[in-house]
C-alpha cells in the first residue's frame, strides 16, 4: 500500500491539472504578497525601468516567473527517488532560509564571538531546566493517569480538577503566580526551581491525558490475566501494561518534550540564565538583537532536531519489540 501511494503521488506531479492548479496557486499567493499595501497610483504606473520598481505589471511579472520556477522544480524532481527528493527539497528550503537571514546583514563576527558562551551557558540551564521538568511531568502524568483510570471518586476528582487547571492557564501565568504569589504564603522558591515546577506542573496535566490514552489502548484482557496468576497493580503496570502502552506513549511524550524545550524560555522572564535570556541580554548592550536571536532560533532548532532523531529511533525500538 505504501509503494502504490508513493506511485500516484510520484506520477501526480507530472499531471498537466496538477501543475496547473499548482501555477495558480503560487501566482495568486505571490500576488497578494506584493500587492499587498499597495495603492491605485502604483497600480497605474507605467512599466518603466526597474521591474521591481514599475508598478503592477512589473509585480506580475515576478510573480509569473517565480510561480514557473517553483512549478518547474515540483515536476523535475519527481522523476528522481523519494530519497533524493526530500534531500533535494531540505536544501533548497535551507538556501531559502539562507537568503531570508542575509537580509538582516548580520554581523557575524559578533556571532562566533557570543556563541560559546551562549551554549555552555544558556544552552546547559536550558536542557537542564527541561530534562528535569520532563522527569517531574512524567511522574505527575503517570500518578494522575492512574488516579483518573481508577473507580475511586476522590482520586478521580482530583486528578480531573488538576488536569483542567493546568491545561486552562497560560504557562507564563503559572510562571509568574508560583513565582510571585508563593512567597506570600511563606514559600520562597528561587528562579530556577519555579520555572522547573510550573514546566512540570503544566505538561505534566497535558501527559497525563496522553498516560492515560496509552494505557487504555491495551485490552483489559491484559489486565485480568495478570491478576488471574497472582500479579499485584504494581507489578501489572511495570511488566504487563507500559511496556505494551509506550508505542502508544512515546510519540506525544516526545512531541510534548520539544514544546517543553522552547517553552522553556519563558523562565527567562524570571531572570534564569537560560538560551533566550542570555541572547537577549547580550544583543541589548550593542543593538545586535537580530544576531543573538537568531542564533538562538538556530541552536532551539538544532537541539529539537537532534530530539526528533532521538523520538523516532525510540519509536522504531519499541515498534520493533511490539511486533516480536
Amino acid at each position: 500500500m505504501l509503494y502504490k501511494d508513493t506511485v500516484e503521488s510520484e506520477v501526480l506531479v507530472h499531471k498537466p491539472w496538477f501543475v496547473a492548479l499548482t501555477f495558480a496557486i503560487v501566482l495568486a499567493v505571490f500576488l497578494m504578497f506584493n500587492l499587498a499595501g499597495t495603492t491605485i497610483g502604483d497600480i497605474m504606473r507605467p512599466v518603466i525601468g526597474d521591474p521591481v520598481q514599475s508598478g503592477f505589471y512589473g509585480r506580475v511579472a515576478i510573480a509569473f516567473v517565480i510561480a514557473v520556477m517553483f512549478c518547474l522544480n515540483i515536476v523535475l524532481i519527481g522523476f528522481v527517488p523519494l530519497k533524493a527528493q526530500i534531500g533535494i527539497v531540505w536544501v533548497e528550503l535551507l538556501l531559502l532560509s539562507l537568503a531570508f537571514v542575509k537580509v538582516f546583514n548580520l554581523s557575524m563576527p559578533f556571532i562566533w564571538e557570543n556563541l560559546p558562551y551562549l551554549i555552555t551557558q544558556g544552552v546547559v540551564t536550558t536542557i537542564y531546566i527541561s530534562a528535569a521538568s520532563l522527569i517531574c511531568a512524567s511522574l505527575i502524568a503517570i500518578t494522575g493517569a492512574i488516579a483518573k483510570l481508577s473507580g475511586n471518586g476522590f482520586a478521580y476528582a482530583i486528578a480531573s480538577f488538576y488536569t483542567s487547571f493546568f491545561r486552562g492557564l497560560p504557562l507564563l501565568i503559572q510562571v509568574y503566580l508560583i513565582y510571585l504569589g508563593l512567597p506570600q504564603l511563606g514559600i520562597v522558591i528561587s528562579a530556577v526551581p519555579s520555572g522547573i515546577l510550573a514546566l512540570s506542573l503544566c505538561y505534566g496535566a497535558y501527559m497525563a491525558e496522553v498516560f492515560r490514552a496509552g494505557i487504555q489502548s491495551i485490552d483489559r484482557g491484559q489486565w485480568e490475566a495478570s491478576r488471574s496468576i497472582g500479579f499485584g497493580f504494581g507489578l501489572t503496570m511495570r511488566r504487563i501494561i507500559l511496556p505494551q502502552a509506550f508505542p502508544v506513549i512515546i510519540p506525544p511524550t516526545g512531541n510534548m518534550f520539544i514544546s517543553m524545550l522552547k517553552d522553556s524560555s519563558l523562565v527567562s522572564v524570571l531572570g534564569v540564565w537560560e538560551l533566550t535570556f542570555l541572547a537577549r541580554t547580550i544583543g541589548q548592550p550593542s543593538f545586535r538583537y537580530m544576531e543573538m536571536l537568531i542564533t538562538a532560533a538556530m541552536i532551539y532548532w538544532i537541539m529539537s532536531a537532534c530530539l526528533e532523531v532521538a523520538q523516532s529511533q525510540l519509536e522504531r525500538h519499541f515498534a520493533r519489540s511490539r511486533v516480536r
